[in-house]
């Protein structure tokens, strides 16, 4: 079988145009003890599960990821904050496939804390670049279905390590993650956190799969989204008013922002702000919206 010389040139492009995303153990969790290597096509992970117990429990408290400022990290406090809360609403989503999501202020059979180890910023320079011979191309050459690769420079990554403990503390799940921009699958955005925003949704699926299932995310064939995840997606409520605490996804705003290439703070509001809560009598952060 003789593929297109354009799609040898887009595989190629993107084999050299990888960020290196470094694995790190950054000390956030409280063990990294018998934790082994579970890499995926384009992700580096190393992974501990306790499947019986993480398959017993039923509700799960979603801590607020955490990125701190580090001297090698140019993302200012903005940029940063807008990643971790990707991260966050990406697990609350996941998480409810199967699991309650409960409130700060509940109890809960697990809590799930997140912390970003590692972020290598994108070049707004290379990305508006790449976007401008895209649309060049679409302009030009109409009718060729083949996608321009972006330029194999400026591309970003991401590294989280993240744990879900039980009520006593002990830790039931981690895993180490780490997963570089490439120039096929991730789309350019103008941004410093271009692609670490976009980098943060892979890590809160592989995470909440290890979660739910107990089992190692990487292999096998990937399941499409339930039914009822696609209105949450398009910026409707989520199933439990906890969710909201992380604000909603951008919707339609979002995927058109992200096809034109605008950074991400132009169509993602972030997280609620720190306002006091509902009475108890108003809201039960443990229960759907909609029944």
């Amino acid at each position: 079988m003789r593929f297109p010389r354009t799609v040898l040139m887009s595989v190629a492009l993107a084999l050299g145009g990888c960020a290196t995303a470094p694995l790190e153990r950054a000390g956030s969790l409280r063990s990294y003890d018998r934790m082994s290597d579970a890499n995926g096509l384009v992700t580096r992970s190393q992974i501990r599960v306790n499947k019986k117990d993480v398959l017993a429990a039923k509700t799960i408290r979603i801590a607020s990821t955490v990125f701190p400022a580090r001297n090698d990290v140019a993302l200012n406090q903005k940029e940063r904050r807008l990643v971790a809360n990707a991260i966050s609403r990406e697990l609350c989503l996941r998480l409810s496939e199967r699991f309650r999501i409960v409130s700060a202020d509940d109890d809960a059979d697990l809590t799930v804390q997140a912390t970003v180890t590692h972020a290598t910023p994108t070049s707004p320079t290379a990305s508006g670049a790449s976007k401008a011979l895209s649309i060049a191309k679409t302009v030009a050459l109409p009718a060729v279905p083949v996608p321009v690769p972006r330029l194999p420079v400026g591309l970003g990554s991401l590294s989280v390590e993240a744990e879900a403990r039980d009520f006593a503390g002990f830790q039931k799940a981690a895993m180490v993650w780490a997963r570089s921009a490439n120039s096929i699958s991730n789309s350019p955005r103008v941004a410093n956190e271009g692609d670490a925003y976009d980098l943060a949704a892979d890590f809160g699926a592989d995470f909440a799969k290890l979660v739910t299932s107990g089992e190692s995310p990487f292999g096998g064939i990937p399941a499409l989204p339930p039914m009822d995840s696609i209105p949450v997606r398009l910026g409707g409520a989520p199933k439990y008013v906890a969710c909201e605490a992380f604000g909603r996804f951008p919707g339609l705003t979002g995927f058109a922002g992200q096809g034109l290439g605008l950074p991400p703070a132009w169509t993602d509001s972030g997280a609620k702000d720190n306002s006091p809560p509902a009475p108890a009598h108003e809201v039960n952060s443990g229960q759907p919206l909609t029944q």
